[in-house]
Order: C-alpha cells, then sequence, then structure tokens
C-alpha cells in the first residue's frame, strides 16, 4: 500500500494542497466560459476561455491571483466538486470524486504534462479569448457541444 500514489491512498479530502493541485492535468476545460440556462438549468459550453487563461500553455496566466481579476472565477475544492456538475468527465478531480482512476493520459501517471495534449483532450489552439467579444453573451456563438462528452481514450 505504501508503494500507492496519492491519490489512491487518500481521500480527496485528505490531500495537501500541492497533491490537490497536482491532479490538474493542464487540459483548460474548466477555464472555458459556459452559460446555465435559467429555465432548465443545462450548461451550455463555448470554446471562449477566460481571459487570464494562456492558450498556449493551456493554463491560467496568473493562477495566485485569479479571484483579483476574475472574482467569479470558481475555486475547485474537495467540498465542492460535487456540485459542480459541469466540471468535464475526463477532469481528475471529477474522476477521483467519482471513484475512477486517473485517465492513462493524465501527466501524473505518465511523467509528460504534454501527454494530455497528445491525447486530444486539451483545448490548447482550439479557443478565442473573451477579451476579443463584444458582448459577453457573443460567446453563445462559440457553443461546443463536444467539450461535455468524455475526452481521451476512455
Amino acid at each position: 500500500m505504501a508503494g500507492e500514489p496519492f491519490w489512491r491512498r487518500k481521500t480527496l479530502e485528505q490531500m495537501t494542497v500541492a497533491e490537490w493541485e497536482s491532479l490538474c492535468d493542464g487540459c483548460g476545460l474548466c477555464c472555458l466560459v459556459r452559460f446555465e440556462d435559467e429555465d432548465t438549468g443545462e450548461v451550455i459550453p463555448t470554446r471562449v476561455h477566460c481571459k487570464l487563461f494562456d492558450p498556449a500553455a493551456c493554463r491560467c496566466s496568473n493562477y495566485p491571483e485569479r479571484h483579483r481579476y476574475v472574482p467569479d472565477c470558481i475555486k475547485l475544492t474537495p467540498h465542492n466538486i460535487e456540485a459542480l456538475e459541469w466540471m468535464p468527465k475526463s477532469c481528475a478531480y471529477r474522476r477521483l470524486h467519482e471513484g475512477r482512476d486517473l485517465a492513462d493520459w493524465h501527466p501524473l501517471l505518465t511523467g509528460d504534462p504534454e501527454s494530455v495534449h497528445r491525447a486530444g483532450v486539451s483545448v490548447r489552439g482550439q479557443t478565442v479569448s473573451e477579451a476579443a467579444l463584444a458582448d459577453p453573451e457573443d460567446a453563445l456563438d462559440f457553443a461546443a457541444w463536444d467539450l461535455v462528452i468524455e475526452r481521451g481514450d476512455e
């Protein structure tokens, strides 16, 4: 058991901050703008990324201070993952919460941060910045239903 990786030995709540943060695979899917239909509750994903998202690195360009510039950025925690049904099915946080293991392409398994991109899971090179839009509602022109399906080797 001691040789098991931390995500198999610990619950999400038992992980250190560093362990928790290392679960991020760098896909960028959670940094995309979504809309929620007020009547149905349906979440509409788009290919529009947050103004702080670096589309080449597929990461937040100012992660430590993101709430200062994007107040509605959601801080993902072990205590709110269940409520965030819009999280990608491929997301390590969601997978572990659901009792599944990390996907074969996850950088913690491959040792290579590029594996998420090679597996076709990331949004690298596939998004437009919200800063480029004249109106926030214009993001609906970039609706991307394909982003809600399981991505990668599943």
